[in-house]
């Protein structure tokens, strides 16, 4: 805790001042995020870090695994859900971003099914939520239990897809889609390297994202819609 007050002396003290008109625009003028960047709580996951983004450009959502859930799932189990309705229709983002990561703990809990429900009786329901990418990796990857990070991996990658089928379940992100008004996009982030993968549905695999700073049209990013 002493950590964190400190944190927030230096801000006020040394950093503030850098964005003083920024935060008395967003204060003023509220905010206007252009993506809605979905994550998982991981504390190495940083939105902000990892794009470099200013505040007021991110609507970012954090939950245990960047589970999205079906639209259907009500209640305690999907305030993520509250999230994207707020996001695609009040601020009207024009992208949403799925983003796992590499070593993701809830990926090697899903893989492992070692939730206690029990004592763990949230965290066993939301990832339960989450059954059907364990059951595309025990039909299309074999042995779980074999090369153990590998799967772990694999299973972040399956669940960036499930998350972006998931997604279509919504009707305003279906509504905003149709109208041409709304991307999305699937990202995988590498805490090792720092190396963002994208989800091409051209080639239905993830690549490394490209850019070359000085071109308009110079990233490689694609988007599924």
């Amino acid at each position: 805790m002493i950590k964190l007050i400190r944190g927030v002396h230096q801000f006020r003290s040394k950093e503030f001042g850098r964005y003083r008109e920024l935060f008395r625009q967003l204060s003023t003028e509220g905010q206007k995020p252009h993506t809605l960047f979905i994550t998982c709580a991981d504390s190495r996951v940083l939105a902000e870090l990892i794009t470099q983004s200013k505040p007021g450009d991110l609507f970012v959502v954090k939950n245990i695994g960047n589970i999205v859930p079906t639209a259907d799932v009500v209640g305690s189990t999907n305030s993520t859900a509250a999230a994207i309705e707020f996001a695609v229709q009040t601020l009207e983002v024009e992208d949403i971003v799925i983003c796992g990561h590499s070593h993701c703990g809830a990926m090697g809990a899903l893989i492992d099914e070692n939730l206690n429900p029990e004592s763990q009786p949230h965290l066993a329901g939301w990832m339960a939520l989450a059954k059907p990418v364990r059951d595309v990796l025990e039909k299309a990857y074999g042995d779980l239990h074999q090369n153990r990070e590998e799967m772990i991996n694999t299973a972040a990658l399956e669940n960036v897809l499930f998350a972006l089928d998931n997604l279509l379940t919504y009707p305003c992100v279906k509504t905003r889609l149709d109208a041409g008004t709304l991307r999305l996009h699937g990202w995988f982030f590498e805490i090792g390297t720092a190396e963002l993968l994208v989800y091409d549905p051209e080639i239905k695999q993830f690549a490394p994202l490209i850019y070359s700073p000085g071109k308009p049209s110079a990233s490689s990013e694609p988007s599924l819609f």
